[in-house]
């Protein structure tokens, strides 16, 4: 298997190359530059190579997770409190921050609710920084105390 996907890189590789030679040059009309085929066959590879990340990452992420109870156990925990954070968010946020007549004069159609959706965001970002912070900030203080 290593073999085989060592091959088809280096054939990626290879056509890759060959299609970057084939470019038109910098002095070409945009017209020209935008139908170019080997720009359109560089950016299906591109596609392909991406898709092909991230179904692997997507395979091997759900793998290891369903590999052991713990671990699904611990994602599930993580999912919950991650689901609490936007439910508080979203009882914090009131929809009402911002005048939305004064926006609809400026030429910005929005409602109550799309206000609230975008306070529920920002609580989240904050509450979510938060934590990280608490978290990288609790195990220095508590060695820090514990000599």
């Amino acid at each position: 298997m290593h073999k085989i996907l060592k091959i088809v890189l280096v054939v990626l590789g290879l056509l890759g190359f060959i299609l970057w030679t084939q470019l038109p040059e910098k002095d070409a009309p945009v017209s020209e530059a935008i139908e170019s085929s080997s720009m359109n066959f560089m950016f299906i590879i591109t596609y392909l190579l991406l898709a092909i990340a991230v179904a692997a990452s997507l395979i091997f992420a759900l793998k290891n997770l369903f590999s052991s109870p713990s671990s699904l156990k611990k994602t599930l925990f993580v999912i919950a409190g991650f689901l609490l954070v936007v439910a508080i968010s979203y009882g914090l946020s009131s929809g009402t921050d911002i005048d939305i007549a004064q926006m609809a004069d400026r030429g910005i159609e929005t409602s109550e609710s799309t206000v609230k959706k975008i306070g529920m965001g920002l609580n989240v970002f904050f509450i979510l920084t938060i934590i990280a912070i608490g978290a990288m900030v609790l195990p220095g203080v508590k060695k820090l105390f514990s000599k």
